[in-house]
């Protein structure tokens, strides 16, 4: 009689180790799986919305921004040819300190969407993170590819 309770015990500890295995091998199985990267999609580091932050953001003592500089000289000059490419040339600039490379600017409300300044081949842009920006009347679009 004590060799079939001593049975039960020895199968019962047995299923019970087979339960405790079982669950630490799911435990591991499901520590061991890769955590998908997201940003691994992003085909570009440099987003338009950051970019476009920067050129808003006051950035000297006089509190002026990039874009309202730019703003500026064309309402100054009545958005002359002259203040365009000044304009222009300041853009050319800025974006070449900022290390961009394929980018778009425009302003589209005022100038009747004039391209300030613009970098690569946008018919074969794949990918484009765009980001708009309002002052005065104005309304400047930036395009990164």
């Amino acid at each position: 009689m004590k060799d079939e309770t001593g049975s039960l015990y020895i199968a019962d500890a047995l299923i019970a180790l087979s339960i405790l295995f079982i669950a630490l091998i799911m435990l591991n199985s499901l520590l061991s799986l890769p955590n998908p990267d997201y940003s691994d999609i992003s085909n570009n580091p440099t987003d338009a919305q950051d970019v476009m932050e920067i050129l808003a953001g006051k950035v000297d003592f006089n509190d002026h921004s990039f874009l309202s500089e730019i703003t500026g000289i064309l309402k100054d000059n009545r958005n002359s040819k002259k203040s365009i490419r000044e304009v222009s040339q300041i853009c050319d600039e800025k974006f070449s300190e900022l290390k961009l490379t394929n980018y778009r600017f425009v302003e589209s409300n005022e100038l009747d969407s004039k391209i300030l300044s613009d970098s690569g081949d946008f018919s074969k842009a794949d990918s484009i993170s765009v980001a708009t920006r309002n002052l005065d009347g104005y309304s400047y679009t930036l395009y990164l590819w």
